[in-house]
């Protein structure tokens, strides 16, 4: 089995990838992207997974461990392998406002689209995944809202654990959430 960790950019992928290696999973990270002042703890991401369109049969290196997937990745994977994806969500004004921030920072510059439009866009391409992985029986899903991990993490990492169906060191997991870096907060949350 293949444990995925997937979402749109800004969802808490990195924060549940942190807290499923406290928890006692194995995680594939390369350790390239390194922390900064939007991910103080690490993106925990693997730089391979950029190229599952091209390669899907990098995915196979994940056996047996958990790995972070952005959503537009997750086209690609290939049919065989048994996938449990956790796939975190957010509310997207959040997310827009958040990644809005990040480039900010960075002084870094993004396509000039209106909040509404990107919001339109994410919001179908959730819809796609959703009906892409809806439809695959290799395919066990999990949704988690970024808000429970922060109003409930308890229960969330309980769900998760249950879900994974591992013996995940809860107090461990619970450790890693800092409501201190829920810093782009909506009315939806």
């Amino acid at each position: 089995m293949i444990t995925i960790v997937s979402g749109l950019p800004r969802t808490g992928t990195s924060l549940m990838m942190q807290m499923l290696a406290a928890g006692g999973m194995t995680v594939l990270t390369d350790g390239l992207r390194q922390a900064d002042i939007e991910n103080p703890r690490g993106y925990y991401e693997w730089e391979p997974a950029k190229q599952l369109p091209q390669r899907p049969e990098l995915i196979k290196e994940a056996e047996g461990k958990v790995v972070k997937v952005i959503s537009q990745l997750l086209f690609a994977l290939p049919s065989g392998p048994e996938y449990r994806i956790v796939f975190m969500e957010r509310p997207l004004e959040e997310v827009v406002a958040s990644q809005a921030e990040m480039i900010r920072r960075k002084q870094t510059t993004a396509p000039a689209l209106a909040p509404s439009a990107m919001i339109n866009a994410l919001q179908v391409h959730l819809n796609q995944v959703r009906a892409l992985l809806g439809s695959k029986s290799n395919v066990t899903l999990q949704f988690v809202k970024h808000s429970d991990v922060i109003s409930s993490p308890r229960d969330v990492c309980n769900v998760v654990r249950q879900f994974l169906g591992r013996d995940l060191d809860v107090e461990a997991m619970l450790a890693q959430v800092d409501v201190s870096l829920y810093r782009q907060r909506s009315g939806a949350a």
